[in-house]
Order: C-alpha cells, then structure tokens, then sequence
C-alpha cells in the first residue's frame, strides 16, 4: 500500500503561483510514476503532469507547458508542482497519484493510489 497526502492548495489571483506537495508512504519503492491530475466542474479528471520516479522524466499537457513544473525529491519520498502565472481554467482539485506497474500515464484508471486531493482557486 501507498499513502498519498497533498498539500499547498490555497487561493490566488490570475498570474499567481502555488506550490503542490505530494508525500508518500508506505511501500514507496513500488511507485514507477507520480502524476497529479485535477477536477474542475465536470466528472471526468484531468491529467496535468507525471513524472517517472526512477529517472525523472516529465510529461505535461499542452495547456500547462512552460506554466507547471513536476519534480521529485526521491529521499523524501514527495514529488511536488510548482504552478506559475496561474489562470482562472487552473481552478480545480488537484490530486496526486502513484502508478506502480508503468500504465500509460495519462488514463486516471490506471493508477493505483490517490490522494485526498487538495483545492487551487484562481481568480481575477
């Protein structure tokens, strides 16, 4: 099992910037990748951004390229999202998710453990 908690969430105007962490424990050495996905007013989760545990190679969507950055701090255990010149579309719950079988990144499905998900409110 693998025990995700996010933190950082909060409330900023357009142009802002937040910074997401994610902490996990637990059987940490199973995890293959991170991500973060987010849910605004519709049913379905976004996926922003993932990032390989062993090697650190990120993907992101076209709509946060050059705006987010995902890294890991392998010895904490905790990867993070640093969000900058935020919109008011960035509003949502973000959450954070392990993937420990190399599933494709971006299908929600396919991860195996979930955060409790952490609010951003962007606004103008």
């Amino acid at each position: 099992q693998v025990h995700l908690v996010e933190s950082g969430g909060g409330s900023v105007q357009t142009g802002g910037s937040l910074r997401l962490s994610c902490a996990a424990s637990g059987r940490t050495s199973s995890i293959y990748t991170m991500a973060w996905f987010r849910q605004g007013p519709g049913p379905a989760r976004e996926f922003v951004t993932a990032i390989t545990w062993s090697s650190g190679s990120a993907h992101y969507i076209n709509g946060v390229l050059g705006r987010f950055t995902i890294s890991r701090d392998i010895a904490k255990n905790t990867v993070y999202l640093e969000m900058n010149n935020l919109k008011r579309e960035d509003t949502a719950l973000y959450y954070c998710a392990a993937d420990t079988d190399g599933d494709p990144i971006d299908e929600s499905d396919k991860y195996d453990y979930w955060g409790q998900g952490t609010q951003v409110t962007v606004s103008s």
